[in-house]
């Protein structure tokens, strides 16, 4: 029994859970500090608020995990598909952008199309759109070995500047300096969630998200082309000598990358809830949130799908928690406590494993 137990804490699939798991909770003890020494009467119910996320406010509740899941899924599995590949894509903000501005511009242009056809579209366009706003940092680390975190960096601003100057020339509501209101035709159908989360913005767009990541899974899992990947984000010299076409695979991976992006930005915009591109120089959340819901869920699919419905589940818990007087400053900070530390699910990985040794 002891030799089997020995076993299984020396297994590389625990102590990578194990690290993940171990990084939520640290971020959760630092969070329930600010809370303390914020207002400590109401901290630890705040904080089993924080805990209790989208069940504090019942079915209404989950739905709002839902929905504010669906695109930080999309991010996460962009930023882990191209960790598979050994590349860092941190230009998931400006790809999420562009593929949002793209369905947005579909979504109010394109009123003579059918409904069953006209949000399909904008979707599909805008996972087309982040797709080719990947390809150039994809091109240029393949071809000129550029590093590919300063180039998507660039690549962000870029798209946010040049989004923000399309909106006013295209789609612009000056009034309210946002892009304008979509037409029901454009938004993405509730698909029968609205009947089982009552009065939340659950919508089809959690569906889709699924199905990318059963596809990615697949990819990665089930496909030379994955293995492929996989094999040159192990090694590259190896991969290069087993005759693995390197170049061509890191195109491919970020353009991937950046094509999961771009949806994630038109499963949000296309929700029906509102939700407008403002024209304001700040990049995506969205993207950002990819990176640590990636090393949460250890760049596997289903790990990244878990991973984002847990941020989004103590995301919904912070707004709730705002019934203890708490400035919206604290939650935000509590949020960003759980995801900063997030990041240090690597560092937290080698420790477990130099503690079992």
């Amino acid at each position: 029994m002891k030799n089997r137990i020995i076993n299984i804490l020396e297994k590389d699939g625990f102590v990578k859970i194990f690290s993940s798991f171990l990084a939520i909770i640290i971020g959760l003890l630092l969070g329930l500090i600010i809370l303390l020494i914020s207002n400590y009467r109401d901290a630890l119910p705040a904080f089993i608020t924080i805990l209790a996320g989208g069940f504090s406010g019942g079915s209404r509740g989950m739905g709002q995990v839902i929905y504010t899941a669906t695109p930080l899924i999309l991010t996460g599995l962009s930023v882990g598909f191209a960790f598979k590949n050994g590349l860092f894509n941190i230009g998931a903000p400006g790809q999420f952008i562009v593929g949002a501005y793209a369905a947005v511009l579909v979504g109010v242009k394109c009123v003579f199309l059918p409904a069953g056809l006209h949000w399909i579209l904008a979707l599909f366009v805008s996972f087309i759109a982040g797709g080719l706003w990947a390809y150039l940092p994809g091109l240029l680390k393949a071809k000129f070995n550029v590093n590919e975190v300063i180039s998507s960096i660039m690549m962000n601003y870029i798209g946010m500047y040049l989004v923000n100057y399309l909106v006013t020339l295209t789609v612009y509501d000056v009034l309210k300096n946002q892009s304008q209101n979509i037409p029901p035709s454009g938004t993405i159908p509730t698909m029968g969630l609205n009947a089982i989360f009552r009065g939340s913005s659950a919508n089809g767009g959690f569906f889709i998200a699924v199905i990318m990541v059963i596809i990615i899974y697949i990819i990665l899992s089930k496909t030379t082309f994955g293995f492929e990947l996989k094999a040159c984000g192990l090694n590259k010299e190896a991969s290069r000598y087993a005759g693995i076409n390197e170049k061509r695979n890191i195109i491919l991976s970020m353009v991937i990358a950046g094509a999961l992006a771009g949806l994630g930005g038109g499963l949000l915009y296309l929700s029906g809830v509102g939700k407008h591109i403002e024209v304001v120089d700040i990049l995506a959340e969205e993207g950002f949130t990819g990176i640590p819901i990636a090393l949460l869920g250890l760049s596997h699919p289903v790990g990244i799908l878990i991973a984002g419905i847990f941020i989004a589940h103590i995301t919904v818990g912070g707004f709730y928690m705002q019934i203890y007087d708490f400035t919206p400053e604290i939650i935000e900070m509590i949020i960003s406590s759980i995801i900063y530390f997030s990041a240090f699910a690597l560092m937290f990985r080698s420790i477990v494993d130099l503690f079992l040794k």
